[in-house]
């Protein structure tokens, strides 16, 4: 991609009037620097002389543009041999530095997916989130995981296509509940024959592409048939299936003239900048999403749509119409960077009228409510920290805060929990969990000093930054095992604190162990901070109660077979297979399990020994 990497200024006093006259007239990107050699601005130039000469011709500029012309200590330049090839590299080197001036969008989620499999006789349907390399067809994106499940359940109710996994639907001698609530056709058990099933199936992805007309027109036909054969049941399930068809498209926001496209709503509110995103898949709105891109200083809208549009789509598949709030310059050359990944036509519009112009001014209303309301929480918050600061006699405002909790049945499958907060609320994407091991049943101080001791290590390497505030749930005991794990490190600045319930663990009456005082804080219950202190220990226990209620299903769903030495994943289908599931493998004998193809007797033995085991 590259032709070739210039660089101003050099050892010397960086003078803008030597760089601009080398710099050449192609595209390409350049790089700010400041006097750190920080990257603080990317951008991307059609023409690069004219582009970063506008920054020092000493026209009117905003008070952000010249606070970054200020910084400037050196610019590296980039130069390219198209425009979409500039972009692409400009995207690349934003994702890289997360340069301060840059409006920077924080957004690491995959989006969720419908996974049709194309390669069983009787294909499923299943919630799908990763690389779209599976086989198979996809139906999305989905802007959440529940979007995904409402959907599914709407296709078992009208279609009644299968969901289970494949070793569920081998394994099956009769119906399960979801064919007794007509939920599935049960075909594990050969209650539909492949064609019809087919026919349901096609019928789904119809409706999935939003060929709805199509779909009632088929079942219209299917019943009409149905009733001329005298076939009544059947034909009377065919009207329920468009009974309900008809009540579900009633429910469901529809784009006139069908289509697969995107809504970005840009705007600014008193300096917060959101961007709404709503989903049309087959002319059907799936749901939408907002975003709070990262901005500095004042940021027209029409900027923000185009970072949103480079920084959001280049690292996700384009749909095929991007309908845009503000006008973008670049519209067409980043249309055209998309086009080359994704291989087929993208439009970005601006300019609609009719049904469009409305699903943008949709997209605007929400992204002004999610606006307002993002910064009332954010008020709250703010409020929240300061009272904290006083209440525990701070310095100052802490701006990160870190939480553990401990779980574990009976002192098993102990699991422990990190959740950190910012100035801004949960920062997700730096929530930890811990496996717990090496350690007697029940030991929960031992189990919080491990905890700390792994995030810790990690955080002295410079994984991330080191919190002002670490609470951990419990009292003095558990105090004093953090205490020790944080000599340990030399954790210097660091207020510990242990949130040890009230009486009869009424929200409220909860006291506050620290290092410097004898006795325990007790905030009043409309406190502020210990409101925020409850909300932080309540997502601590939450997210250490999905860590493990997670280790303990993969212990409960594991199979005895797998801990026996020989027996592979391809010998241990055939023998539940051959005996029906693992109650009838533990009851069989060494000549029965010797029968079973690829098990000889020396392992029928070792089966049948490990099984039946005291």
């Amino acid at each position: 991609m590259k032709e070739g990497v210039g660089h101003a200024a050099g050892a010397g006093e960086f003078s803008p009037e030597a760089l601009i006259k080398h710099l050449t007239h192609r595209p390409g990107t350049y790089e700010m620097l400041d006097a750190n050699g920080q990257v603080i601005y990317v951008g991307k130039a059609k023409d690069l002389r004219r582009r970063v000469s506008s920054y020092f011709q000493g026209r009117a500029q905003n008070a952000k543009t010249m606070a970054l012309v200020n910084l400037i200590a050196d610019v590296r330049v980039t130069v390219t041999r198209t425009e979409v090839e500039a972009l692409m590299l400009e995207y690349n080197l934003i994702k890289q530095h997360s340069p301060r001036f840059n409006v920077l969008l924080r957004d690491d989620k995959s989006y969720p997916y419908i996974h049709v499999s194309t390669d069983q006789a009787f294909p499923r349907l299943s919630f799908y989130r990763g690389a779209r390399k599976r086989t198979g067809t996809m139906f999305g994106p989905y802007p959440s995981a529940a979007a995904v499940r409402e959907t599914l359940s709407q296709l078992q109710k009208l279609f009644q296509i299968r969901l289970c996994d494949d070793s569920y639907f081998a394994n099956r001698s009769r119906p399960c509940l979801q064919f007794q609530i007509k939920r599935c056709s049960a075909p594990c058990v050969g209650a539909i024959s492949e064609a019809e099933y087919e026919r349901d199936l096609d019928s789904a992805l119809l409706f999935l592409r939003g060929r709805n007309q199509l779909v009632t027109e088929r079942l219209a036909e299917r019943m009409d048939k149905a009733a001329a054969a005298l076939d009544y049941e059947r034909a009377a399930q065919f009207r329920d299936q468009l009974a309900r068809l008809k009540a579900m498209e009633s429910e469901q926001l529809v784009a006139k003239g069908g289509g697969e496209f995107d809504v970005v709503g840009v705007v600014d509110e008193q300096g917060l900048a959101c961007v709404t995103v709503m989903f049309f898949r087959g002319g059907r709105m799936l749901g939408s999403r907002n975003y709070f891109p990262r901005v500095q200083g004042e940021v027209e809208p029409g900027e923000v749509a185009r970072a949103f549009l480079l920084q959001y789509y280049t690292a996700r598949e384009a749909p095929k119409e991007i309908l845009v709030s503000e006008a973008v310059g670049e519209s067409a050359a980043i249309a055209a960077m998309l086009e080359e990944r994704v291989g087929r036509r993208v439009s970005i519009r601006h300019a609609v009228r009719g049904d469009r112009a409305r699903w943008i001014k949709m997209a605007l209303s929400n992204a002004r409510h999610a606006a307002r309301l993002r910064q009332k929480a954010s008020a709250t918050l703010a409020r929240q920290y300061e009272a904290m600061a006083d209440a525990l006699g701070l310095d100052e405002v802490p701006s990160r805060l870190e939480c553990f909790d401990i779980s574990h049945t009976g002192g098993e499958q102990t699991s422990a929990s990190c959740v950190v907060f910012g100035p801004d609320g949960p920062l997700k994407s730096d929530y930890r969990r811990f496996n717990i091991t090496g350690l007697a049943a029940g030991d929960d101080y031992g189990a919080m000093a491990q905890a700390l001791q792994r995030r810790y290590a990690r955080l002295r390497k410079g994984e991330a930054p080191i919190p002002d505030l670490v609470f951990i749930d419990g009292g003095r005991g558990q105090l004093a095992a953090a205490a020790k794990a944080f000599a340990e490190y030399q954790l210097e600045g660091v207020t510990l604190i242990a949130v040890a319930k009230g009486r009869g663990r009424r929200a409220g009456m909860e006291r506050l162990y620290t290092l410097d005082r004898k006795e325990p804080l007790r905030l009043k219950p409309d406190s502020p901070a210990l409101h925020l202190i409850q909300q932080i220990r309540d997502e601590a226990h939450r997210f250490a109660l999905v860590s493990h209620r997670a280790r303990r299903k993969s212990k409960q769903v594991s199979s005895p077979l797998e801990d026996i030495k020989g027996l592979g994943p391809k010998r241990r289908r055939a023998l539940l297979r051959e005996f029906g599931g693992l109650q009838a493998v533990s009851s069989a004998g060494v000549e029965e399990l010797a029968r079973v193809k690829g098990i000889s007797e020396q392992l029928a033995e070792s089966i049948y020994d490990h099984l039946h085991a005291d």
